[in-house]
């Protein structure tokens, strides 16, 4: 036999009021409790919460959306791409704004497409959205092409897409280049005359930032700066660099903008008789779950897409619930280089002179 809720209400769907009374606090605590706001103390918010689920109690998010003039919604421009980072960066999105209450409206752009990211922007605003995210990794602009975006709702930008003007734009996920930096360090700092690099398409804000870290971590240390080579972030790009680097016997260290591609020059490496790492060392950046298991196991950089994610989201969900509040202050980047076999001081004869 189900629960009474309220007055003889058997079977009904329970209500905040319902909540209050079995948690014996007031109605207006409860919505302080659902909005996550401060000042309920942990006591009374584990009563709140474990009421709730007693009645099984949910938030009305379209009776909530009427009375605040807000939908509950965020929406997210991401590249349709089944590639490591943007799909995790988007999974990580997925379930922060699960957690937060609100529903998510995902649209996909395809790469290519110069008018993409203005259409998915214009198709957010037309469903409502109280607040958009913009994870788009490549760069559309032509030659003289205002691609600014004019938006009348907080944005969180991840990367580096084109200018925006909101009423707030928060930034996130933009360390790329510090954790390139931290790649290219460790391989001189483990004797390396210099470091050789494998970018990734330069079209891609990602691979433009790993690319300048590489740069000035080499200048920083005054370093001969070799010349780039340039893949597509696939396993056989990375091949295909693999073998013109497997033939000039000067390589010694390679930083690979994606572990794909550092997978692939492995690859290539080996079918040359150059060994990882006692002839060349190789890092890669995103640490894939395979990473930890190819031979040898890729000494890489692990984005950190879930913490991203959450501190970015959590930030946009105040700018949308407190308008007139200053921002909530971003961390810095954080920086995690996952040291495994593939890296090494090079052969005596490559060695850098110690100081």
């Amino acid at each position: 036999m189900p629960p009474e809720t309220g007055h003889g209400r058997i079977g009904a769907a329970p209500r905040s009021v319902d909540v209050a009374r079995l948690a014996g606090v007031s109605q207006k605590t409860v919505s302080r409790v659902f909005n996550d706001e401060p000042y309920v103390s942990d006591d009374v918010r584990r009563r709140v919460l474990h009421a709730a689920g007693q009645l099984g109690y949910r938030r009305n998010n379209a009776a909530r959306a009427l009375a605040s003039g807000r939908t509950r919604s965020i929406g997210v421009v991401t590249l349709g791409t089944a590639l490591y980072g943007p799909a995790s960066l988007l999974m990580g999105v997925e379930r922060v704004v699960r957690d937060t209450g609100y529903a998510l409206r995902v649209v996909n752009t395809v790469e290519g497409d110069p008018a993409g990211l203005s259409g998915a922007v214009d198709s957010l605003l037309d469903q409502g959205v109280d607040g958009i995210v913009i994870s788009e990794p490549i760069d559309e602009q032509r030659d003289g092409e205002d691609t600014s975006l004019r938006v009348d709702v907080p944005v969180l930008v991840i990367g580096a897409p084109p200018p925006v003007t909101a009423p707030t734009v928060l930034t996130a996920g933009d360390g790329a280049d510090l954790m390139a930096h931290t790649a290219t360090e460790h391989l001189l700092s483990l004797g390396h005359l210099t470091v050789h690099h494998l970018a990734g398409p330069q079209r891609w804000y990602a691979a433009r930032y790993r690319l300048e870290g590489w740069r000035a971590a080499l200048t920083a240390q005054g370093r001969t700066v070799p010349p780039v080579v340039t893949g597509d972030w696939s396993a056989a790009s990375g091949y295909a660099a693999g073998r013109t680097l497997a033939a000039d016997a000067t390589v010694t260290a390679v930083f690979a903008a994606n572990d794909d591609m550092a997978i692939g020059l492995i690859r290539a490496l080996a079918e040359a008789g150059r060994r990882v790492p006692e002839d060349v060392s190789v890092v890669g950046f995103d640490d894939i779950p395979v990473a930890a298991y190819v031979t040898p196991p890729l000494t890489t950089v692990r984005q950190p897409f879930d913490a991203v994610a959450e501190e970015g989201l959590k930030r946009l969900v105040h700018a949308i619930e407190n308008p007139a509040a200053a921002s909530l202050p971003a961390s810095g980047p954080p920086v995690d280089l996952v040291v495994r076999a593939s890296t090494a001081p090079p052969p005596d004869e490559a060695a850098a002179p110690s100081n």
